[in-house]
């Protein structure tokens, strides 16, 4: 089994990921130079966060247009995982390989700390680790991370159960008091329409240990894995 977690310039969760993918969850990970592209097959694809190309433009838009990301939707179309974190989300948004995009906090400042988080879709790759209505806790960091999208997709998104997240207070309520920036419907993790896609504004590599203060992260890249294994 082998990821690879895609850098691109101004990626600064890259190596983040790279050690709980290994160190912590114990899978064979590459780190792929973005002008490298996928040059081997990968079981999974991990776009991390931070600020590709200084999110000139709009957050994603420029990393969205390189040449790797037509090896990134290749992999997708295949069935094989990939996960967007923060910036990575942004990016798959801008891909159209998720649709809605997620655009600057309804109060226009970068916002980092934990929130907590329900768990709407248990039966995805990402999250067959959890339950269905599980509150989990995962810290935030990001400028530009209010999801958004026409109403009639939102619609679709809940008919077609591909809400992975959203935003919610500690008991597990959905209020406009436990979304942090803005998100439509709170929604704060989105899925393909084939599923082997998700895109998510939080940080689960920064919630996979004990010592950072929550492992609830931990059990997203552990669905990832036994999902593949199960597969194999």
């Amino acid at each position: 089994m082998r990821f690879a977690v895609i850098q691109f310039g101004g990626s600064n969760c890259d190596r983040d990921v790279q050690y709980v993918l290994s160190d912590v969850c114990g899978v064979d990970v590459d780190l792929v130079w973005y002008k490298e592209r996928l040059l081997r097959p990968y079981d999974a694809v991990v776009l991390p966060g931070g600020f590709s190309y200084g999110d000139y433009l709009r957050a994603g838009a420029i990393a969205a247009r390189t040449p790797v990301m037509d090896d990134v939707a290749r992999h997708a179309a295949g069935g094989a995982l990939v996960l967007g974190i923060c910036n990575g989300a942004q990016i798959l948004a801008e891909t159209g390989l998720v649709p809605g995009v997620f655009t600057v906090n309804a109060y226009p400042k970068f916002i980092c700390r934990w929130v907590h988080l329900r768990v709407e879709n248990a039966a995805s790759p990402f999250t067959s680790e959890f339950q269905k209505g599980d509150v989990i806790r995962i810290p935030i960091a990001h400028a530009e991370g209010r999801y958004v999208a026409p109403a009639d997709t939102v619609g679709s998104l809940n008919t077609n159960d591909r809400i992975a997240f959203r935003f919610c207070d500690d008991g597990g309520g959905i209020t406009g008091e436990a979304n942090p920036n803005g998100a439509a419907e709170n929604i704060t993790g989105v899925l393909s329409r084939t599923g082997n896609v998700l895109a998510m504004m939080p940080h689960p590599e920064r919630a996979s240990e004990a010592v950072l203060g929550s492992t609830d992260g931990k059990k997203i890249f552990d669905s990832m894995i036994h999902h593949i294994e199960q597969k194999a």
